[in-house]
């Protein structure tokens, strides 16, 4: 069975709004056995709207439709439904009483303005939208002629309100219902994402060829964005059960490949994945709070990401952005001849960072980091992208500390160089907390 989703909105057109709801509704309808054929996008303009309608129904099963069904004028979804489907607008009570029901839940009157939100095209049905005003509409589409057979779904723009309606009044109708050929049939499709941060694209590919061959079920394909290196494994079956259980094969097939170098999956976070480990480490918790950071050209950005985290008071203790070299002296200990001799972005200047970071503030970890983020700055020796980055931590057994330091050169514009340092200062703490060497 096939799908299409269609996106509205002048936002999302003008790409002034990031289109979340369509890969979402993407994931949710593969994993009941729909394959989205198309995904589109179209502004807040009735006639673009309805020509979207015609172009659509002929080539899916279901239409999944989100947006435009707000209050406003140009909120246009159900008058371009009405007249691709020839029938008019009226009003529904049901409608009328699910934005009634939501104003009196605030304790407010609803304004005249609301009441077109309760209008529906004649022989339409009401999805009930427990989250907000907008209710959503439904109708099974037939041609004049019985050729043409589609399920249309249209559901408000609001991610929260979207994906509430689409759980409670979408998705049953979806499975209960068959496709083109009335059986309901068609593979699950179900997914999963693995993410890797150090390794580039082509060097991942090559620890995983067998499982990213394009004649394999499940399919294994990688995707870059902000630094990270994710592996999207798709599996198609006949049933749930055998979609997961091969899915969950390949899972341990691309993690025995990998190793370690996998940090997380679906939705998880660098940085809390870091704080799960510092939270488990025995170290960590006899001295918590356990991490300092000691930054210059991230600007402190590394102690940021560390305390995105709700609950960072339990692992992270202080940080410094000592930006200038009298900074780093005065606040880190950093030699002026360490400065001198091997100047500021230098792996001598940040183990000492470090060790001034773990001296001053007790923490057993200290990260530091100095760099050259650009566009100006570089030179023959230390070109725009060097990095030197320290992780001060406590040897076994002893009061002493062991310091490792590596220099990189990362690739992009100021604000990548930033990220990328700040990513790698964790994944070298990451690395250390799970006592394993870094393997790039």
């Amino acid at each position: 069975m096939d799908a299409i989703i269609l996106s509205i909105g002048d936002e999302l057109a003008l790409g002034q709004t990031v289109d979340t709801n369509s890969p979402w509704l993407a994931q949710q309808l593969a994993a009941i056995g729909y394959k989205p054929v198309a995904h589109l996008t179209v502004p807040d303009d009735q006639a673009a709207i309805r020509q979207a309608f015609e172009e659509s129904v002929g080539r899916c099963d279901a239409m999944i439709v989100s947006g435009g069904l707000g209050p406003t004028e140009d909120d246009l979804t159900r008058q371009a439904l009405a007249e691709f489907l020839e029938r008019p607008l009226e009003l529904n009570e049901a409608a009328l009483e699910n934005v009634e029901r939501f104003f009196r839940a605030l304790r407010r009157d609803m304004p005249p303005r609301n009441r077109i939100q309760a209008m529906l095209p004649h022989g339409t049905a009401m999805i009930e939208n427990t989250a907000g005003t907008a209710p959503g509409i439904y109708c099974n589409y037939q041609s004049g002629d019985q050729k043409t057979v589609c399920r249309i779904f249209v559901m408000p723009g609001v991610p929260k309100e979207m994906k509430i309606m689409f759980d409670r009044g979408v998705l049953p109708r979806l499975r209960e219902q068959g496709g083109r050929g009335g059986g309901g049939g068609g593979n699950v499709i179900l997914s999963k994402t693995l993410h890797t941060f150090g390794m580039g694209e082509s060097a991942i590919a090559e620890r995983i060829p067998d499982l990213m061959r394009r004649d394999r079920n499940p399919s294994v394909g990688t995707t870059v964005a902000n630094g990270y290196v994710s592996l999207r494994i798709n599996a198609y079956a006949d049933t749930r059960e055998r979609a997961e259980r091969e899915l969950a094969d390949t899972d341990r097939a691309a993690r025995a490949a990998l190793g370690d170098l996998i940090w997380g999956e679906e939705n998880d976070t660098l940085p809390e994945v870091v704080a799960g480990l510092l939270v488990r480490d025995p170290l960590a918790a006899r001295r918590a709070p356990a991490v300092c950071a000691a930054e210059s050209c991230t600007g402190g950005l590394l102690a940021k990401l560390l305390t995105d985290v709700p609950g960072s008071s339990a692992y992270f203790r202080q940080g410094w952005v000592t930006y200038r070299n009298e900074a780093k002296q005065n606040e880190l200990n950093v030699s002026p001849e360490t400065l001198a001799r091997h100047g500021a972005v230098s792996e001598a200047t940040v183990i000492e960072m470090a060790r001034g970071a773990a001296a001053r503030s007790g923490a057993p970890y200290a990260v530091a980091i100095s760099g050259i983020a650009g566009p100006g700055g570089g030179t023959a020796d230390k070109p725009v992208g060097t990095v030197c980055i320290a992780l001060a931590s406590p040897r076994a057994d002893s009061t002493e500390l062991d310091v490792l330091a590596r220099t990189f050169i990362f690739h992009g514009d100021r604000e990548m160089v930033r990220d990328r340092s700040a990513k790698m200062g964790l994944t070298m703490l990451r690395f250390r907390l799970l006592g394993r060497p870094m393997p790039f």
